[in-house]
């Protein structure tokens, strides 16, 4: 037999705001920038290069760090990334190159779409020289 606890508690609960035809969307007068803009992504990828865990014996480092590179990359959008790439020095080529290899090791969904419009921007710029140094350096991320 069940005891009468005597909880109204959940009485308080106005049922009625969850009521579908009561709905009503929030509007706002302001136009909102939803996601980071140019400025910002370029400034996310410059630190991200600035300082990558190459040579390090943490494995899980080199993950994180890789899976935060590839989301920086993939907020780009497709016709920013050549001026992007543009800013960059050799070095920092070399470096987002091993990270576009490094994201086509393990892809998620649509990054390789995105990596691979990222490393024909970055061939472009850097040429077969680029790939090379890439592919025969021993340190890995």
């Amino acid at each position: 037999m069940s005891k009468n606890t005597g909880a109204s508690k959940f009485r308080k609960v106005n049922v009625d705001q969850f009521d579908e035809d009561l709905y009503e969307d929030e509007e706002d007068d302001q136009e909102v920038d939803v996601g980071p803009n140019e400025g910002e992504q370029k400034e996310a990828l410059a630190a991200a290069l600035k300082n990558p865990p190459i040579g390090r014996k943490n494995q899980a480092l080199k993950d994180k760090s890789t899976n935060l590179v590839v989301r920086v990359l993939q907020s780009f959008k497709s016709n920013e990334i050549e001026s992007c790439v543009k800013t960059l020095d050799a070095k920092s080529i070399d470096i987002l190159m091993k990270y576009i290899y490094k994201g086509f090791e393990f892809p998620t969904e649509n990054s390789s779409a995105s990596l691979l419009g990222w490393h024909d921007k970055v061939f472009a710029k850097a040429g077969q020289g680029c790939i090379i140094r890439v592919l025969t350096d021993k340190k890995h991320l």
